[in-house]
């Protein structure tokens, strides 16, 4: 019985709004890992003939200035959409740690060189650092990754610092100090468990944030290139017929905000759940 209440619970702190944003969260996830489900077209195939046709019933989203069909365009450029904003979280999670970790338990000299370059770094807008880092490396995808993985390290690292400072001066922490416990064992036991766990909502939260700005460059051309089905790209294509074909614009946007909608207010409930 208690295995049936566990899920109604969790779904019970998630709220209306949270539960809606979950179901999006794993329709987008279900396009992402089986798009052919949905859309078992070729989103690469051309037909001269319906190009830049308007929404219709045979294709519900209309089609680019090459025939392409954009509602299967859509679908599979969930997985490549998607797959960018989780590298990029992943490779700013990870650069945070490592920088937060370092600044909030290393010595005062590195705390205070560290924090000086985090709280700088942090001070930049995130899209104009990564326009910045993909100026020097070149366009493309893993150069756009790369740059908003980098460009987004520094919120991370200032919020894991903050928290491990916090922890790491706690009385149960100093209890286990007192108590003859090591310090690596008092890491693993308490500092990291109390510190990481905090990252998953905000986490959540970067995806969604990720896949918008990695959009953004796609769109201004430094990232992923036409005629992929990635909806900033698709965006950087549709921007020049959006008088005749503002479909091709509207429904790739639509995606990238439902997408992000939905993956910050799951971060925001799961961020809230835990601190009730």
């Amino acid at each position: 019985m208690s295995g049936v209440l566990a899920p109604r619970a969790a779904l019970s702190r998630l709220g209306a709004a949270g539960v809606v944003a979950l179901v999006g969260v794993l329709l987008i996830l279900l396009a992402a890992v089986w798009p052919a489900l949905l859309a078992p077209g070729d989103p690469l195939a051309i037909a001269p003939a319906d190009a830049l046709s308007p929404p219709s019933w045979r294709h519900p989203f209309g089609t680019d200035e090459s025939g392409r069909d954009i509602f299967t365009r859509v679908v599979h450029g969930t997985a490549p959409s998607v797959g960018i904003g989780l590298a990029a979280t992943g490779i700013g999670i990870g650069a945070g740690l490592v920088l937060g970790f370092a600044s909030g338990l290393g010595p005062r000299a590195v705390d205070a060189v560290l924090g000086r370059v985090i709280e700088v770094l942090f001070a930049l807008p995130t899209l104009v650092m990564a326009l910045l880092l993909v100026a020097v490396m070149g366009p493309g995808t893993a150069p756009a990754i790369l740059a908003i993985g980098a460009a987004t390290a520094p919120g991370y690292a200032r919020i894991l610092r903050s928290r491990v400072r916090s922890v790491a001066r706690s009385g149960f922490v100093e209890y286990a100090r007192l108590e003859g416990t090591g310090r690596i064992r008092v890491f693993l036991r308490h500092i990291a468990p109390n510190t990481l766990w905090p990252l998953v909502g905000v986490a959540t939260l970067g995806v969604g944030q990720a896949i918008v700005w990695v959009a953004a460059l796609s769109f201004l051309g430094f990232g992923t290139l036409p005629p992929s089905p990635e909806w900033g790209a698709m965006l950087n294509a549709g921007r020049v017929y959006i008088s005749t074909g503002w479909w091709m614009t509207i429904f790739p946007g639509l995606a990238i905000v439902v997408t992000a909608t939905a993956l910050t207010v799951l971060g925001r409930r799961i961020s809230d759940g835990r601190r009730s």
